[in-house]
């Protein structure tokens, strides 16, 4: 068992401090690949939570050249919101879905930025790339899908470079169904029933933000800040410097 040190200077094992959570994790599917799922999932309206994200991500590095890899991309709603605030940024954007990256393709060529973003299926676990090849990496709402998401961590960083630039953002599992419960009244009547189940089940199979903490950590990933950006969502982030 690997042995965490707080802050307060004790020492707690890691299985120790899960087993004082109320809720378990309880996986979901790792990969939506049916056409309902690609489109009922397109359908829903993430415009402001898309634009936020792109632009904190962008915030990260201020070279006028990047490249960059968005794990997880979906329809890739964010690589494109990212390309139109950066023209010279190129992105690599992956996916295990076959029928999501249809649908970002559609995207992608009706914004006319087919130089800019290239779609690959690609296991976020198992990645072709090279050691070190990306300036940053950003993944959006992937870490949940993921049984053993240390492997994602693990990969991101043999891709990235060094000082490169870390934009992370996820759900995180709330401690009791209480809570939960109050999180899926609030999404607000526009979600069906299925969605707002897609959303509990979401919720369930998230890490909690110690948990991330310790991934990063025991991959080596330095100097990346792990915090409470909403009331539902966990964002790990690090500044790029290339």
């Amino acid at each position: 068992m690997r042995v965490l040190y707080l802050e307060n200077g004790e020492k707690e094992g890691r299985q120790g401090r899960n087993n004082q959570l109320n809720m378990k994790r309880i996986l979901e599917p790792e990969v939506m690949d049916s056409v309902e799922e690609a489109i009922e999932y397109d359908a829903m309206d993430f415009t402001e939570v898309n634009g936020a994200f792109a632009q904190e991500a962008i915030a990260l590095g201020s070279s006028e050249q990047a490249v960059v890899l968005d794990a997880g991309t979906g329809t890739a709603r964010i690589p494109i919101l990212i390309c139109q605030m950066r023209p010279n940024w190129q992105v690599v954007a992956i996916d295990l879905a076959a029928t999501m990256l249809q649908i970002a393709s559609s995207h992608v060529h009706e914004a006319g930025l087919q130089d800019q973003i290239r779609l690959e299926l690609v296991d976020v676990k198992r990645m072709p790339y090279k050691d070190e090849q990306f300036d940053i990496v950003v993944s959006n709402s992937l870490v949940h899908h993921l049984p053993d998401p240390l492997s994602l961590f693990r990969e991101l960083k043999r891709v990235l470079k060094p000082n490169g630039g870390i934009f992370i953002r996820d759900l995180f599992r709330p401690y009791d169904e209480v809570t939960t419960d109050a999180l899926v009244g609030s999404i607000g009547a526009e979600y069906n029933e299925h969605q707002k189940k897609l959303f509990r089940d979401s919720l369930h199979a998230a890490l909690t933000i110690e948990e991330v903490k310790d991934l990063l950590s025991e991959v080596g990933l330095q100097a990346v800040e792990v915090y409470q950006s909403s009331d539902r969502h966990w964002t790990a982030q690090r500044r790029g410097h290339w």
